[in-house]
């Protein structure tokens, strides 16, 4: 039902995005703000993933770059309609990983002193999600930002309860290292929010293969930055037709294997003390 009543606005924003001139996607014509946009992709969504781009360019604020990673095997599979968006602002570059880690890790590497914007590549953005979360993090610098956030709770015995019921307590108060950004709408990294563990990929391989999110969950806790929740978030990013059948998320809430994830992280780094412990 969910998908039949996206429909229409799916067609609508396709088609508009589609209709813009590649001359105007090119040409900054907008306010440009600091900040790097960073993304990756896998191969089924490479049809669809110059939609994704095109509503990143027509910004009410346009961002300094916008970087895509893709698996190096992918050089010579790149459609034209998503290639021929390169320019000053869009580029493509390729890594070695096929984990969801390197939407940020290289970004992370190449560009330590940015702030660095998160996104997924199967929603097409509302035009002042760029403009949205900076101002959120002109409030609140040292914080890592999120559109969309979950609470991570335990049970009496110290032990995560299940990914699906990190919920936000209703009738407690809100731990605020327990504030866990989820990717997909957009996450905020200031400069230095992130533990130096964060680019090694032996252990994030190991850990949280397929978990980046909570990855970079577990390094702002042991780098001491708290997350928040955007006060004020754009209206939910337009979702794009067909792209879901290969979603990592259904994977991982499917098969609960982001709480397992996240106990192997939890374990590696104690983090259970670091985040229930008073810490305001």
């Amino acid at each position: 039902m969910k998908v039949v009543k996206e429909l229409p606005i799916t067609i609508l924003k396709t088609f508009e995005l589609n209709s813009i001139p590649i001359g105007r996607l090119k040409h900054k014509k907008s306010t440009e703000i600091p900040i790097i946009v960073s993304l990756t992709s896998i191969p089924s969504r490479l049809s669809t993933l110059h939609l994704v781009i095109r509503s990143l360019l027509v910004q009410d604020k346009l961002p300094k770059k916008i970087l895509l990673w893709l698996n190096e095997d992918l050089k010579n599979q790149l459609p034209h309609k998503l290639k021929k968006l390169e320019g000053s602002i869009f580029e493509i570059r390729f890594s070695h990983l096929t984990c969801p880690h390197r939407k940020l890790i290289h970004t992370l590497e190449a560009f330590p002193n940015d702030v660095i914007v998160t996104c997924d590549d199967d929603l097409m953005y509302r035009k002042n999600w760029l403009s949205s979360i900076h101002e959120e993090h002109l409030k609140r610098p040292r914080s890592i930002v999120g559109n969309y956030t979950v609470h991570i709770n335990h049970d009496k015995t110290g032990k995560p309860v299940p990914f699906k019921k990190w919920k936000y307590p209703a009738n407690q108060k809100i731990n605020p290292w327990a504030i866990t950004p989820i990717g997909a709408w957009g996450v905020l990294y200031p400069p230095k929010s992130l533990s130096s563990k964060t680019l090694d990929q032996n252990l994030f391989l190991k850990l949280a293969p397929k978990a980046d999110d909570l990855w970079f969950k577990a390094m702002a806790v042991l780098q001491g930055t708290k997350s928040v929740q955007a006060v004020h978030p754009p209206k939910h990013p337009v979702p794009i037709g067909g792209t879901q059948k290969l979603a990592l998320k259904n994977e991982n809430l499917g098969g609960d294997k982001n709480t397992q994830q996240w106990i192997a992280l939890e374990e590696a780094f104690n983090l259970s003390k670091l985040i229930n412990q008073n810490r305001n």
